[in-house]
């Protein structure tokens, strides 16, 4: 047995060196496992850590071994425009990231992101399932080498704050907290509020010491962060339909064959559609959590909000032109 395992190993070397010989990669190889990085700043507790880890696994398995891959949440790696920086440096191979700041470095990709930008879930579900997505994929994909995989539903955003907003006027002056990139402050800024960027794993500190008055995410989230711990109200406002982005360094990706490329594909794809389904269940069940904690949460009327919020939408913030627009709003209908 000891003498099979042996020459195995040797002819698996000889098997390595004629390949090199030949300029192949090692890749090929039996015992090349190359070890990738996963970074995203959620807890350990979200659906999107659970499902990066059972990916993770999943790759592992189908790929024989070939890839291992560690999973690095809550910040770890760094800020959400750390990891994005990441890709491109090599520091990290995969990473979950907002449309609004994978616009940073192609301004199409963020339309996703923009408040009001979708009518509805079954609208956002239309859009992450459509030509128009992977189009504008396969644009960022041209500007900046790194490859979308798939969109995973991140939740609706609604306002939390320690006095009810009802109505846009409740927001003028309010400090808000939101993530750094400038299509999160649209719809503060034209309710009169005053967004302020600051990291997500800085917000909980922000929002107890009084640094900041409010601030928006989904219910998922401000569980998971714990942000009702330090908010009164949360407010149903829903002004953003907001996703996450599954997204592989372009020199990762060129290194895999078409076959495990395919399979990354796939178990991405997969994944985004478990977290999309975890996300809209929490989504369904955290009212009344929240009510039970002794959290007031206030169904408000959306109509004034989307109203004051519409025009921004071809406005200076807009990194995308009116015919996309137009071709996502007719999206689904």
């Amino acid at each position: 047995m000891h003498n099979n395992t042996h020459r195995h190993h040797s002819l698996a070397r000889w098997f390595s060196v004629s390949l090199l010989a030949a300029g192949v990669g090692l890749a090929s190889s039996a015992y090349a496992q190359e070890n990738l990085r996963f970074a995203h700043v959620y807890e350990t507790s979200e659906p999107f850590h659970q499902w990066a880890e059972w990916a993770a696994d999943e790759i592992e398995e189908r790929t024989d071994g070939r890839y291992s891959i560690s999973v690095h949440p809550a910040s770890s790696l760094g800020s959400e425009e750390d990891i994005n920086e990441g890709l491109t440096l090599g520091t990290v191979d995969m990473i979950y990231t907002g449309s609004q700041f994978a616009g940073h470095s192609y301004g199409p990709i963020g339309i996703a992101g923009a408040p009001y930008m979708f009518r509805d879930f079954d609208h956002w579900q239309a859009y992450a399932e459509s030509d128009l997505f992977q189009e504008i994929a396969a644009g960022y994909q041209d500007a900046t080498g790194n490859v979308p995989i798939a969109l995973n539903y991140y939740g609706e955003r609604h306002v939390t704050s320690n006095n009810p907003v009802n109505v846009p006027e409740d927001m003028e002056n309010l400090r808000i907290r939101v993530p750094g990139a400038p299509l999160y402050m649209m719809f503060p800024r034209a309710a009169g509020a005053n967004p302020t960027p600051i990291a997500f794993d800085e917000v909980y500190l922000a929002l107890q010491q009084g640094v900041v008055d409010a601030q928006e995410n989904p219910l998922p989230a401000i569980r998971a962060m714990a942000f009702h711990e330090v908010q009164d109200y949360i407010n149903l406002t829903g002004h953003v339909t907001d996703s996450l982005i599954t997204i592989i360094s372009g020199t990762r990706w060129n290194q895999l064959s078409e076959e495990d490329q395919e399979i990354f594909r796939e178990v991405l794809m997969e994944a985004a559609e478990n977290n999309t389904a975890d996300i809209l269940q929490a989504e369904a069940e955290l009212a009344e959590w929240f009510e039970e904690q002794g959290t007031t949460v206030n169904e408000v009327d959306r109509t004034p909000f989307r109203e004051i919020t519409v025009p921004y939408h071809l406005g200076d913030d807009a990194n995308w032109d009116e015919e996309l627009y137009e071709r996502l709003q007719a999206i689904g209908q």
